[in-house]
């Protein structure tokens, strides 16, 4: 029930964009991908999903090479949301939302009663059953994120790999699509998720992966990742830490640490 990179080395237009990476990911849990502008959080996203080739090294799903399986297979067990993705029409918020339903389809087939219901379930996670008929071209940017990821949920599949997901919501649906985004990891699923709020990741995330340079270098629970000299060292700030009334524990980015490009220990 694993999700793997192995040794895994990315280069594009002659810049290595990751290095060494090693990361086994298991279904069940909530996985934060952090790291400054430039780490290669989204390469690695798109490694995971199969849709960009290493230079070196291979990812695995439960022990078997992704690149051996068939894109449907693929479709079928890994669900990914990326940002900027291109709808091409002016579709309708459900006609978009049933698009996660083509790799469980045949061609030109109907949707199914399972098809209908995976709809309308994503469609009620998501609140967006009031936006069903509105077009794309009408939709705000958090609503187009919230209709993008009802598409990643219709699909049903083991893995849901996340590229700033709340980015383009307000505050209110942020803490919405964080909780329904770990909901769905205890529902067994494997959810994966790129993310620039670090009060939000350390909050939701059952772990946290942190990228600098194209490299791993932290990788476990957020009160062990997210430490006082990481945060420094990689992300050039302080953090406050504190306590909330309902006794959960949580960080706020709250000043500068100083220019990483003049730190001796920046990574690079």
């Amino acid at each position: 029930m694993s999700l793997a990179a192995h040794d895994v080395r990315v280069v594009l237009e002659g810049r290595t964009i990751l290095s060494d990476i090693g990361l086994t990911l298991e279904r069940g849990h909530f996985v934060g991908l952090v790291g400054p502008n430039g780490a290669g959080k989204t390469t690695l996203l798109r490694i995971l999903a199969a849709l960009v080739a290493p230079r070196q090294g291979r990812v695995t799903l439960d022990g078997h090479a992704l690149s051996g399986m068939s894109r449907d297979a693929r479709a079928r067990r890994i669900a990914a949301l990326f940002q900027g993705a291109g709808i091409g029409w002016p579709m309708t918020v459900r006609e978009i939302v049933a698009l996660g339903r083509l790799p469980h389809r045949r061609a030109f087939a109907g949707l199914s009663g399972a098809d209908e219901a995976a709809i309308a379930r994503a469609m009620a996670r998501t609140d967006i059953g009031h936006l069903a008929d509105r077009t794309e071209p009408t939709l705000s940017s958090g609503e187009r994120m919230r209709a993008l990821l009802a598409r990643a949920l219709a699909v049903g599949a083991e893995w849901l790999l996340a590229d700033e997901p709340v980015t383009a919501l307000d505050p209110a649906h942020q803490l919405d699509a964080m909780a329904l985004l770990r909901a769905v990891s205890r529902d067994g699923a494997g959810v994966v998720a790129v993310l620039h709020d670090l009060a939000l990741a350390a909050r939701f995330c059952d772990r946290i992966v942190v990228l600098a340079g194209g490299r791993l270098v932290a990788d476990g629970r957020p009160e062990d990742a997210l430490t006082d000299a990481l945060l420094a060292r990689v992300f050039g700030v302080t953090v406050e830490r504190a306590c909330a009334a309902d006794g959960t524990r949580y960080i706020l980015p709250w000043g500068r640490s100083g220019s990483l490009e003049d730190s001796d220990d920046a990574i690079t």
